[in-house]
């Protein structure tokens, strides 16, 4: 079972929502000095209204799901798909990154999309870092 198997279970569903804005929380508040840029980005981000983020989370986590399934099922077949998921990180973040990628295109809010341009060039840095949190996350649904 994969995260897109997870996501059709309602109560899981908010669960996961749930746990990956508190990852993505987690991960913006770790970083240090360097990523100044991204910190105020997401503050900016989820001034936008109440609930911004974990709506956000929503609409993306059944593509993102799709996207990264493929890798996911790769690493149950190795036996170990947390550490799978966690050695190919860069193909995880690409996954993630290319439903990101395609939806800033057509962002309706000036904000988010002028954002997600702005920090776009580090992004693969930081999702990579997030790939062990994101990985257990999918460990404890799917």
């Amino acid at each position: 079972m994969g995260l897109s198997d997870a996501l059709a279970d309602k109560d899981k569903k908010s669960r996961i929502i749930s746990d990956c804005a508190t990852l993505i929380d987690e991960e913006v508040a770790s970083k240090g000095f360097t990523a100044l840029p991204l910190k105020a980005g997401y503050k900016a981000i989820k001034g936008i209204k109440p609930g911004f983020i974990p709506h956000v989370i929503e609409s993306l986590l059944p593509e993102m799901a799709t996207k990264v399934d493929p890798i996911w099922d790769e690493g149950v077949s190795t036996g170990n798909p947390v550490k799978f998921f966690q050695d190919n990180r860069g193909r995880v973040a690409d996954a993630l990154l290319s439903v990101t990628d395609a939806k800033s295109k057509n962002a309706k809010n000036a904000i988010v999309r002028s954002t997600y341009e702005s920090l776009r060039g580090t992004a693969k840095k930081h999702v990579e870092e997030a790939i062990p949190r994101l990985s257990k996350v999918i460990e404890k649904y799917a």
